[in-house]
């Protein structure tokens, strides 16, 4: 790993190099694969009635992509502004561990407090996973510059992809959106597969997978929520055990 006493010499030169860094590492297989979903995204979007602007504006705002899902369902459907912001709020919660994993990786002691709180709206699976795999490679000084680059990058990218397919959605294929949106929850499943640090991790997503649709059909409309939490305590019960065991 480069020494951070390596960049006091020009601390502005080099934060643009590891911003610029980020910005590069954005462009990956990752990446690509979001912004295909982002293709589907903008097809829903169309079809839901929403104008390009608020489309655009919409995908910088509400980053994660299943959030803006949530809410577009929400309008298809005809819900009040307060319980599409409540559904939207609700998907979001499960970025919170996300954040509270990734903020130590970032911070040092002399890190503003203000820089986190912005850093933390690019927050979303596909960057999550891209940072927790290089910030171990980025000095502890460089990591905000460094992610400050890959997620706006991301969130830019995205908003001229979803721009620019607004403007053709209509030439193109229903199943062809539907498929590509399909994309991102195979992707994050398998990123979240290969990133997860402890058997736990594997545990909850093997039982999510199951719970999902049973609890569909037991709880619609409750369904996530059920089987997450289910899913999860279950997972950080095997946990326990498991630690238990070793000692």
């Amino acid at each position: 790993m480069p020494n951070d006493t390596a960049f006091l010499s020009d601390p502005v030169l080099h934060r643009r190099t590891w911003y610029l860094r980020g910005v590069r590492a954005s462009f990956s297989i990752p990446g690509l694969i979001l912004a295909s979903a982002f293709v589907g995204f903008a097809g829903l979007a169309r079809e839901a009635g929403l104008t390009l602007a608020e489309t655009v504006f919409m995908t910088g705002v509400v980053w994660a992509l299943p959030a803006k899902v949530v809410l577009v369902g929400a309008i298809l459907s005809g819900a009040s502004l307060p319980a599409a912001a409540f559904a939207v709020a609700l998907s979001s919660v499960r970025l919170m561990p996300m954040v509270v994993a990734l903020v130590p990786e970032m911070r040092n002691e002399r890190t503003p407090k203000w820089v986190l709180y912005l850093l933390s709206h690019f927050v979303a699976v596909t960057s999550w996973v891209l940072a927790m795999e290089n910030l171990r490679h980025v000095p502890r000084s460089m990591r905000t510059s460094y992610y400050a680059g890959l997620g706006s990058t991301l969130v830019v990218v995205n908003m001229v992809v979803v721009g620019i397919v607004f403007q053709i959605a209509g030439a193109l294929p229903p199943s062809a959106s539907a498929a590509l949106l399909l994309l991102t929850p195979i992707y994050f499943l398998t990123s979240l597969w290969g990133s997860a640090r402890e058997r736990a991790g594997h545990v909850a997503m093997i039982l999510g997978l199951f719970l999902g649709p049973v609890f569909h059909v037991l709880l619609p409309g409750f369904d996530l929520l059920a089987a997450g939490l289910i899913g999860g305590f279950a997972a950080y019960g095997f946990h326990r055990l498991r630690r238990r065991k070793t000692q």
